[in-house]
């Protein structure tokens, strides 16, 4: 869809005062939290009522953003998720495009009729099922897709929380600007948004300095004694079972970049971390250069993402998720090792 077509169709929308529902993907990062909030309180200076809904909660060091702490969680408050979806004359859908992503709540949202509007930069989208969308594979985040949007209103419409809560999605989203910048705009942006915005200084601290001890420990006992490096393939594996996370008393967001830490090395081009959870296996996907985990993730991990950074899940045990994470690297030896 045109950026003409989505203007044209997001305009139609917002014209007069609707009960507007936004939701993003299970396991909430940044982004999605930084850039729901974001068009939440734009919303809402349009006088729409809003609600934000996620399917579970989120990193305590995002817990200080402004407007947190009115998320609907529904692992934790089912009903009122429930019934703020069923009332819905508008689904807005932030960083994710796909209703499996969104967990729990993807039968909710499946049942509703309202029009649904999606906001994302993740490859292999189906815009048949929404009203109108802005999607942009190209783009750093959802954050700055939020940006560009609200820009299109007038930068007077960037308060410091809107701006403050951005400038986290964009951060985070880019591992604090080391990937993920396809294009000079996003420095454009963050240029409007830092003028608006509390201290960038202060926003790094609050998201990046904040750890417990228990995380820290963690990240040192993943490299030190659950990293394995696999040269022939380029390729760095941390995998931490549920003892693992016991051990250091695991809360959510522990284990948030801990994936990016092989990278470091000059001779790994993919790092992937292995977790164990209750139902299922996640792995996490960051890679250099052109190699893509997203095909790799999509192909094999029931997942995807972006050609750097992508995820995926097995439903096995921790065991059998390091064998078939194993056997696939062979298939991927040409391309790892030719990765600029």
């Amino acid at each position: 869809m045109s950026q003409d077509t989505f203007f044209e169709r997001f305009d139609a929308v917002i014209q007069s005062p609707k009960r507007v529902v936004l939701a993003c993907h299970v396991n909430p990062d940044g982004d999605a939290i930084g850039s729901v909030l974001a068009m939440s309180e734009f919303l809402r200076a349009k006088g729409h009522e809003t609600k934000m809904v996620v399917p579970n909660d989120f990193p305590d060091f995002l817990h200080w953003m402004q407007g947190s702490q009115d998320f609907l969680i529904f692992e934790q408050n089912g009903e009122a998720c429930k019934e703020a979806i069923a009332a819905a004359e508008v689904i807005m859908m932030l960083d994710f495009n796909n209703l499996a992503r969104s967990g729990i709540l993807h039968n909710e949202i499946g049942k509703t009729r309202c029009p649904r509007i999606l906001i994302d930069h993740h490859r292999d989208a189906d815009l048949s099922q929404f009203y109108c969308s802005y999607s942009d594979a190209c783009v750093s985040s959802a954050s700055e897709i939020v940006a560009e949007i609200i820009l299109h209103y007038g930068k007077s419409h960037f308060t410091e929380s809107i701006a403050t809560n951005l400038m986290v999605g964009i951060m985070t989203d880019t591992g604090s600007f080391a990937h993920s910048m396809y294009h000079p705009r996003t420095f454009e942006l963050c240029s409007l948004l830092v003028e608006r915005s509390m201290p960038y200084t202060l926003i790094h601290q609050l998201v990046y300095d904040t750890m417990s001890e228990n995380r820290l420990r963690l990240l040192g006992h993943s490299i030190n004694n659950r990293m394995e490096v696999l040269d022939e393939f380029s390729t760095a594996i941390i995998a931490l079972n549920k003892s693992d996370l016991e051990r250091f008393d695991y809360h959510t967001g522990d284990t948030e970049g801990v994936v990016n830490f092989p990278l470091s090395m000059k001779k790994i081009k993919m790092s992937v971390l292995v977790t164990e959870r209750q139902d299922q296996i996640r792995l996490s996907f960051r890679s250099k250069g052109s190699f893509s985990v997203h095909e790799l993730a999509q192909k094999h991990f029931k997942g995807g993402g972006h050609t750097n950074a992508a995820g995926g899940t097995l439903t096995c045990s921790f065991d059998e998720a390091l064998i078939q994470l194993k056997a696939v690297l062979p298939e991927y030896k040409d391309l790892l090792s030719k990765a600029e």
